[in-house]
């Protein structure tokens, strides 16, 4: 996969996996890990499939309708590649913290879903409920920051509480945070990201 590695002045310090919202690029989020840890090291990665030009990290079917066949295997390579990765840069691939937007968000909180080990921690903006009807593994142990927007035309608040729900169901420590705005990333939210990432014993 495309992708971007940083090596950060502080290795104790958990690894950022960046996860850009669709039509997005690996450059996109690098501002963020700069407010969330400077001192971590930043692995930022491109999604492999493209939607009219617009890459992406899994297919859809229509806006807010995924292919779940591509959706899982989508997430299973995105997986290997962190195993890949974490023997090719040599840092902890059981200390990694991804902060994704949007389709981003979803591809992490599919992590969440179907890799219990595959994340310490997750900061997710906007995201949606990856799949339904399955049983969570027990995510003890794990947080998860929830940005959400109360008028998000692509994400509903109901969307975002269920999505709380699940992770919750699933043992997870969730906080979700509401932006009144629509689907864009707000200041006000990264900054309430970072707050959250500050008060985790990481």
């Amino acid at each position: 996969m495309k992708h971007i590695f940083n090596q950060g002045a502080d290795q104790s310090r958990p690894t950022l996996l960046l996860l850009h919202g669709t039509g997005g690029n690996e450059l996109d989020l690098l501002p963020l890990a700069g407010r969330i840890d400077e001192d971590a090291s930043v692995l930022s990665v491109r999604g492999n499939v493209l939607e009219n030009g617009m890459p992406r990290f899994f297919k859809r079917l229509a806006e807010g309708v995924f292919d779940e066949e591509d959706l899982i295997f989508r997430t299973n390579e995105l997986n290997q590649f962190l195993y890949d990765a974490a023997k090719e840069y040599g840092f902890d691939l059981d200390n990694i913290v991804a902060l994704g937007y949007s389709n981003g968000a979803n591809i992490a909180a599919s992590l969440l879903f179907h890799h219990k080990n595959a994340l310490r921690a997750a900061i997710l903006h906007h995201p949606m409920v990856p799949r339904r009807g399955i049983d969570l593994p027990d995510l003890t142990g794990k947080a998860v920051f929830i940005a959400a927007g109360t008028n998000d035309p692509i994400c509903s608040s109901a969307e975002s509480e269920e999505l709380q729900s699940l992770l919750e169901g699933a043992k997870a420590n969730v906080e979700l945070h509401w932006e009144n705005h629509g689907h864009q990333l707000t200041l006000g939210e990264v900054e309430a990201a970072a707050q959250w990432y500050r008060n985790l014993s990481l």
